[in-house]
């Protein structure tokens, strides 16, 4: 029953990826297009019953137990994030390599033999203190060197920010690149992807703040730092926007 469930999950929201899509390829219908179309975002009117929806499970479950979580004796909610990012070092190897970056690369692999033995599994990161700095990498950003560049902003249902190619990418980055589909039983493997959602949640806390102080519409501001800093990633040398197409 539970494979069963988690089957229809995925086909749902391969199905959204879908719908989204095709409302791209329908960006004049009105109702659809929007004011902020050429600021890669054709998809406002869907994004934005996302947003409204994302927000309140976010408000009323997930940033309650984000607070709870951080109020935790200091070393455990530090060291649950180290774990998790040590983890994600994997499929950040990977697409180092898909994108031909051989100094990331060294310095990804030796943070994760580092962390993984001298820091207990990764719950300290004892390779930052060897000058070895942490770096992301994902096959959104390697579809994106490889030449998909452009790409309509998107919101995801519960997972929230990202674009077309980005949620097309976390599908064969999750199932090829990353350890949990390998983990068995299926109640560990939720578990840990539960507590990696928790521990993700609680590490954004601080920038609350923030996007209060700076923006009359927090649909906009997530919309406009989720961009600007893909696209710094991706055009390092001319961090504009560029998400305009599907």
């Amino acid at each position: 029953m539970l494979k069963l469930k988690t089957t229809k999950y995925l086909i749902t929201a391969l199905l959204n990826l879908l719908l989204s899509i095709l409302l791209t390829g329908c960006a004049t219908i009105p109702g659809i297009k929007s004011s902020h179309a050429d600021a890669g975002d054709p998809l406002e009117t869907l994004n934005r019953h996302t947003f409204t929806m994302n927000d309140t499970l976010d408000k009323n479950i997930l940033k309650p137990v984000a607070k709870a979580f951080n109020s935790l004796p200091y070393p455990i909610p530090q060291s649950t994030a180290h774990f998790f990012n040590n983890l994600n070092e994997i499929p950040t190897v990977i697409n180092d390599l898909l994108q031909g970056k051989f100094l990331y690369v060294a310095n990804d692999s030796w943070r994760f033999f580092i962390n993984s033995t001298l820091g207990i599994g990764g719950i300290f990161d004892v390779a930052a203190k060897m000058n070895l700095p942490p770096h992301n990498n994902d096959l959104g950003l390697t579809f994106a060197q490889w030449g998909y560049k452009s790409s309509a902003y998107f919101i995801i249902p519960i997972l929230g920010p990202s674009t077309l190619r980005d949620g097309i990418a976390m599908v064969p980055n999750y199932y090829c690149f990353t350890v949990y589909p390998h983990i068995r039983p299926l109640s560990s493997r939720y578990i840990l992807l539960t507590l990696n959602g928790i521990s993700t949640r609680a590490q954004l806390l601080d920038l609350e703040g923030v996007a209060q102080t700076v923006s009359v519409d927090p649909y906009v501001f997530q919309r406009d730092a989720y961009l600007q800093h893909r696209n710094a990633i991706i055009n390092p040398n001319n961090a504009v926007n560029t998400y305009v197409s599907g």
